[in-house]
């Protein structure tokens, strides 16, 4: 097939704009050829059942899913009744970016809590708790995002304090985990430390690497209910699992997971230390994982943009967000922080 995209450009507009990661490639095919039964009775999806067992405890349970929006969909129906509801930051992914799907496919309501950095306290869920009977939603469960869309990280201990709140208060727990692994590598923890008290993950593969590849973890059995049936009705079954279980087992074996995700946090360090000291140039946020989060003087944004791709956050204060992947290199982040300079300092 000819080749349609310039693999010369760069950018600093999305981790999902990277490619695919080549030992996620090469676990595809390893993977092909042949024939295995479909629907996640095949040996990949078995494989991966234990690799995540072997990570989170004998009562885990995998779910391989299409992308995000159907992992934290499917996670957050099998966690609720009918009348219940989500309470999660207001600039929550799931509140903010899912086109609706929530409201529309899960039939669920979101709980916005305002935050400044996009993470919830206990005091914060505390004071959203509550409920006034049949006249509004019941609150039943928590939804954090780690790292957050702000690029922030909640640390182990902030974790485990949501959790015994949140369970005090008879209200589960959910982590949007579409930026996991920057967060693990980031804190340097195993995963089930970091999890500790969450009842239900939604793992993200797709930004680090692979093709379309998340999976619904339920930590707690007790927590959920119905989740096969929600993920064939959602239409997040795949037929031919084992694609998508190979990807997630090429990123857990020998630690690609994490070893792409420091890639690219180390890559945002260096981006922002680049820029730090430019005239005009501010930060709104810590970058403690892949993200960046700059204000720039005016007019700086579009003429560095005519060169590499990244999106404005906030366009009324003249705020950005550079987002650094797996693949991204020293090159492109120094070839970026000249763009920068130059038009910072014209």
């Amino acid at each position: 097939m000819e080749q349609l995209h310039d693999t010369n450009l760069r950018g600093f507009a999305s981790d999902n704009y990277a490619g695919t990661h080549p030992e996620v490639l090469e676990a595809l095919a390893a993977a092909n050829g042949g024939h295995t039964p479909s629907y996640g009775a095949d040996p990949y999806t078995a494989r991966l059942q234990e690799r995540f067992r072997e990570m989170l405890g004998e009562r885990t349970e995998v779910h391989p899913v299409w992308g995000g929006t159907g992992a934290n969909v499917i996670s957050l129906q099998a966690m609720l009744t009918r009348w219940g509801g989500v309470i999660t930051p207001s600039i929550a992914h799931v509140n903010t970016d899912e086109g609706g799907a929530p409201e529309k496919v899960g039939g669920f309501k979101i709980i916005p809590v305002a935050t400044p950095d996009a993470k919830l306290t206990p005091d914060l869920i505390r004071r959203h708790a509550g409920s006034r009977g049949v006249h509004t939603i019941v609150p039943q469960v928590v939804s954090i995002t780690q790292s957050t869309e702000l690029g922030t990280l909640y640390s182990v201990d902030e974790i485990r304090a949501i959790c015994e709140a949140s369970h005090e208060l008879g209200l589960a727990v959910h982590v949007d985990g579409a930026r996991i692994a920057n967060a693990a590598a980031a804190l340097g923890v195993p995963l089930a430390d970091m999890l500790s008290g969450v009842d239900v993950l939604s793992f993200g593969g797709t930004k680090i690497g692979a093709i379309g590849a998340e999976a619904v973890v339920v930590l707690n059995p007790d927590a959920v209910s119905g989740l096969e049936f929600l993920r064939k009705s959602t239409m997040q079954l795949a037929s031919k699992m084992r694609f998508v279980s190979a990807q997630l087992l090429a990123l857990l074996d020998d630690d690609l997971w994490i070893r792409a995700a420091a890639q690219a946090n180390a890559m945002a360090a260096r981006l922002r230390k680049g820029v730090a000291d430019l005239p005009g140039v501010s930060f709104t946020q810590e970058t403690e994982v892949n993200g960046v989060f700059a204000i720039l003087p005016e007019g700086v944004a579009d003429r560095v943009r005519e060169h590499a791709a990244f999106y404005d956050w906030n366009a009324e204060t003249g705020e950005v967000r550079w987002l650094t992947s797996w693949d991204t290199t020293t090159a492109d982040v120094d070839r970026f922080v000249g763009l920068v300079t130059r038009f910072c300092r014209q």
